[in-house]
């Protein structure tokens, strides 16, 4: 095991090859943060909660910096513990296939066996992005009031959006990610910018096509799925053609 930390925080970072680490808070403090800057100085800020959670490395190989931070008074924070990492990656796919804070589940998760049942009798991985799609857009209605009264640092639990049949914008995306990355789907929940509009989509990895990119979208006001027809077609220029060059997405943040 490989295993950084001070008595307030413990740094478990046996599965950088993998793409995360998992950090606990030890301390008395409640509020509690934690930032990891990517080998391209990317930063996440995150909440930390109770007991061990998993952070994915989604800057690829290289260094990366973690700092917890505690706060003090007000929006003042002191670091409670930082720690240097040489990340070397080797699963590409591990940070969209692990569940972490913004995409979690366990294996005997009701999300995850209804990305089971859904993914039973599809052929091929697009099908099951294509019934994923259908089932939660379908069956989730979207909830203005927590919209309007959600507050920062919330985190989706899947059961109980796949429970309630509602939810907001994240909640999609987080059941949506379960699902397809509980069937060995490598997907990553990215939020940034198309054009001026802020934006959220679901990348997924094929074995066919690579990545493709936006497969499932929101545009601020519904859930778009790309053309399925798309995975009839096998040529490399062609799917260039049909998703553009990516210019008018400026991703901020992978999860």
């Amino acid at each position: 095991m490989v295993s950084y930390g001070n008595g307030v925080v413990a740094i478990d970072a046996s599965h950088t090859d993998e793409g995360y680490v998992m950090i606990r808070y030890d301390g008395a403090v409640e509020n509690v943060k934690l930032q990891i800057t990517d080998p391209a100085g990317i930063v996440y800020t995150y909440n930390l909660g109770d007991g061990y959670e998993t952070f994915p490395l989604t800057g690829g190989t290289g260094s990366y910096s973690l700092v917890v931070y505690e706060n003090v008074t007000g929006d003042q924070y002191a670091t409670a513990f930082s720690q240097s990492l040489e990340a070397t990656i080797s699963n590409e796919y591990g940070p969209y296939l692990y569940p972490n804070q913004y995409v979690n589940f366990k294996a005997d998760a009701n999300t995850v066996a209804k990305g089971s049942d859904l993914a039973e009798d599809a052929s091929s991985d697009l099908e099951v992005v294509v019934n994923v799609y259908n089932f939660v857009t379908q069956n989730i209605k979207y909830d203005n009031d927590k919209a309007q009264t959600v507050k920062s640092g919330y985190l989706p639990v899947v059961d109980e959006i796949l429970n309630s049949g509602k939810g907001i914008c994240f909640d999609y995306a987080a059941v949506m990610a379960v699902m397809l990355r509980s069937q060995g789907i490598p997907t990553r929940l990215e939020v940034g910018y198309a054009g001026t509009a802020y934006h959220a989509w679901v990348s997924v990895h094929l074995d066919d096509l690579g990545w493709v990119n936006g497969v499932i979208e929101f545009d601020g006001t519904q859930w778009k799925l790309m053309d399925p027809t798309f995975a009839a077609n096998n040529s490399e220029n062609a799917m260039k053609d049909f998703i553009g060059d990516g210019s008018n997405y400026q991703t901020k943040l992978i999860y």
